[in-house]
């Protein structure tokens, strides 16, 4: 009995240390080189973009568009609780401590005069104000500058002198305004923002929340890739700060930037950041402690009581779910979350038909409201069946890795009870395919729109063939499957066909036929039942000759079945401008609606080997490189022997028309379509 009442003992002492140490979590983040993938991790407000392995905060294409009077921000997509206390009371218990490191370039544009600046920020929300160009700094603008209710700090470092600053080359601490608080001429430190040619510069930002203070420094790196000097033992500016004062209690950390009649490059090129994480909810109260450390002990003792019934029931639940699936789900990185299924359940109305987005042969997509997020999302419920369990995972294992902007970006996942559910960004503007077939009448996108759809899916098609660290065929490339944003960007989505291609293999052979959606899937697939870069090419040329047509790949036109064949037929006769959707009138471009068909043709070329790469297709589309020749006769296509019985040589008519439909022979048969094309399900409308 002594030996159990110091166990009990030994045991509480150690959880009231352990209470108090979960006061002391550290959260440390790396980020650098940036690439396509940190648009699934940042949240990069436009004009600010990626590109050139930097956070462009303000716009880099120089000579493309104007690049004055643009601002921007970009925010690590998460908040992070700065400081604690309970909001009913006066007193904040606890103020948050984090260091932070950035490497900058600040170029001038053809050694023109810089101007504005950049900043370092935190801010309560993901918006970029209106009008927060020139001297605003990407910060605030004419009518809100000041206002408490902006509830943001910022570090700036200016290169422009305003009537309200020292000089153009000073370092500043702002709060609620671009009037600020404390300024600092870096001239005395021999550090010029943004000089004559290439200067690199480390930024180091160390908040002490206990004796709320901050303290700033900066040194020069020599080049890119040196390594980080060391950080000087003065810093550039301190100031006495409470946070809690002036921001949310949840904040956002990141950048912004502006320039005005004077521009400059904004670029961060690295970007570390060590956060205190300070608990959930209200302070931790003494008797609180002392009660956890009692009771945990006691439940301790519980819980070894009935061990044997708690092993019963896990074996039970392990019995109700796929160890695969669980496995796979556990091994990805950190950055899809498990979602609850009783949230998404919610959030959905329990899957109500009304909330249905779209269906598809893998299962049914939903809308969904996370309240407490304020967050609208698409949630895939995945059928019950075995193929349905392989599907998830391939999706699952494949989405996840991917990072690109005109990709469908994957939030996270839900396995309860043998249902599958993937949660994604909610598309506000639907499909494509609903736009082209299903608008309202008398309306139809803009040309300008269509181009910039098609733009964005190349340049997904693009990622996926050659920037992603596997080469993966999507194998289900439709109007249906390309999601719209807000803005009309389009996203690609519907990975639960989509195959990623090891080592150095270039095709992914289905054992069980080909999956698809006919009119889509190129002629090749019948034969060699084999996914391909080239197949998938296939399928974007058909997407491109709808979009431009606004007829859907399988239309009869006349005497022609599928429409490749009608608009060949018309760029034979020189007459393929009328392929361009009538609903347009003359209300396009003749010269990139020309240049899509004759690319659109190219892709649909029925010799796989002829179809242009991604990367000519990306070039074609910027108008940079010509469309390759597109003979005037569809060129046929052969299907090559195959050994043993049964073998057979087939030749196709080089434009098929409804006089000369003959029986196509064994070779093919229905069992190569998917569910979609046999009817089982309807798909017009599915998302994801």
């Amino acid at each position: 009995m002594k030996g159990q009442l110091s166990w009990l003992f030994g045991v509480m002492i150690l959880m009231a240390a352990m209470a108090e140490t979960q006061m002391l979590k550290i959260s440390n983040y790396q980020f650098g080189p940036f690439d396509s993938s940190y648009y699934n991790r940042l949240a990069v407000l436009k004009p600010a973009t990626i590109s050139n392995d930097a956070l462009q905060i303000t716009p880099d294409s120089i000579g493309n568009f104007s690049l004055s009077d643009r601002s921007g921000r970009i925010f690590l997509n998460q908040t992070f609780k700065l400081w604690d206390g309970d909001p009913k009371e006066t007193a904040v218990s606890r103020v948050a401590s984090f260091n932070t490191s950035f490497l900058i370039n600040v170029f001038r544009v053809n050694d023109s005069v810089p101007g504005e600046g950049l900043t370092f920020l935190i801010a309560p929300d993901l918006i970029l104000p209106p009008g927060s160009s020139g001297q605003y700094l990407g910060l605030t603008n004419s009518s809100t500058d000041g206002l408490s209710s902006n509830n943001f700090v910022a570090i700036e470092l200016d290169t422009y002198k305003q009537d309200f600053d020292p000089d153009d080359n000073h370092i500043g601490l702002n709060i609620n305004s671009v009037h600020s608080n404390k300024t600092v001429s870096l001239y005395e430190f021999d550090i010029q923002i943004a000089p004559n040619g290439t200067k690199f510069y480390v930024v180091w930002i160390e908040y002490d929340g206990k004796n709320k203070s901050i303290k700033v420094y900066m040194a020069e790196q020599e080049q890119l890739s040196s390594p980080t000097p060391s950080k000087p033992s003065t810093p550039v500016l301190s100031a006495d700060l409470d946070l809690s004062s002036f921001v949310k209690q949840n904040s956002y950390l990141g950048f912004s930037a502006s320039t005005g009649s004077h521009v400059q490059l904004n670029c961060v090129l690295r970007w570390n950041l060590t956060m205190e994480v300070l608990p959930g909810g209200n302070k931790v109260k003494n008797w609180f402690k002392i009660g956890l450390a009692i009771g945990v002990p006691a439940v301790a003792l519980f819980l070894l009581g009935i061990g044997g019934l708690t092993y019963y029931w896990y074996k039970k639940w392990r019995a109700r779910s796929d160890p695969n699936i669980l496995g796979a789900l556990k091994s990805l990185p950190g950055t899809p979350r498990e979602f609850r299924f009783k949230d998404l359940k919610k959030a959905t109305n329990n899957f109500d038909d009304k909330h249905k987005l779209g269906q598809g042969g893998f299962g049914v997509v939903y809308k969904g409201l996370l309240q407490k997020e304020n967050l609208e999302i698409a949630v895939k419920k995945f059928s019950r069946d075995i193929k349905g369990k392989d599907d998830f995972l391939a999706e699952l294992t494949i989405i996840n890795r991917l990072r690109h902007k005109h990709l469908v970006r994957l939030l996270g996942w839900c396995h309860k009870n043998g249902l599958l559910l993937l949660v994604y960004d909610y598309m506000p503007n639907g499909s494509l395919d609903t736009h082209i077939f299903c608008g309202p009448e008398n309306t139809t996108l803009n040309w300008n729109l269509r181009y910039k759809i098609i733009s964005g899916v190349a340049s997904a098609l693009h990622y996926l063939h050659n920037e992603y660290d596997q080469k993966v065929v999507h194998r289900d490339l439709k109007a249906s499957n390309i999601m719209l944003d807000s803005d009309f960007n389009a996203r690609l989505g519907d990975f639960g066909l989509a195959r990623a291609l090891e080592n150095e293999k270039t095709s992914y052979a289905e054992l069980e036929g080909v999956p698809g959606t006919m009119g889509y899937i190129a002629p090749e697939c019948f034969h060699t039942a084999k996914a391909t870069r080239e197949s998938d090419v296939y399928g974007f040329g058909a997407v491109l000759l709808e979009v431009v047509c606004g007829q859907r790949p399988w239309t009869k036109i006349g005497e022609f079945l599928l429409l490749v064949d009608w608009v060949w037929w018309l760029h034979r006769e020189g007459r393929i401008l009328e392929a361009v959707d009538e609903r347009l009138g003359n209300d396009y471009v003749v010269e990139e609606a020309e240049r899509l068909l004759l690319l659109g043709l190219a892709c649909s070329h029925p010799i796989a080997s002829e179809r242009p790469k991604t990367q000519a297709i990306f070039q074609i589309l910027s108008g940079s490189m010509a469309v390759p020749h597109v003979p005037p006769f569809k060129p046929a296509f052969v299907w090559s022997s195959m050994p043993g019985p049964g073998s057979f040589s087939i030749t196709s008519c080089s434009v098929t028309k409804t006089a000369d439909i003959t029986p196509i022979s064994s070779g093919w048969t229905p069992q190569y379509i998917s569910r979609d094309v046999q009817g089982e399900f309807s798909d017009s409308n599915s998302l994801m």
